[in-house]
């Protein structure tokens, strides 16, 4: 995957799939390191922040671990 396609999908994803690639991504993943990983972590605390503790919660416990 490229840098622009990470960067569209990290953009357009829910905080479900940030969540799960955030927990099951192999260590190396492209997508969380460097800029693209820098603008992941963003993207993730900002709908992290958004969702509530409620909503976490509830999210982490369908995606598991």
């Amino acid at each position: 995957m490229t840098k622009h396609a990470m960067i569209a999908w990290i953009e357009k994803a829910s905080y479900r799939e940030l969540l799960r690639k955030w927990r099951f991504a192999p260590s190396g993943d492209p997508m969380l390191q460097g800029e693209v990983g820098e603008l992941f972590a963003i993207r993730m605390k900002d709908l992290r922040a958004s969702v509530g503790d409620a909503e976490h919660t509830a999210t982490s416990k369908i995606i598991g671990w």
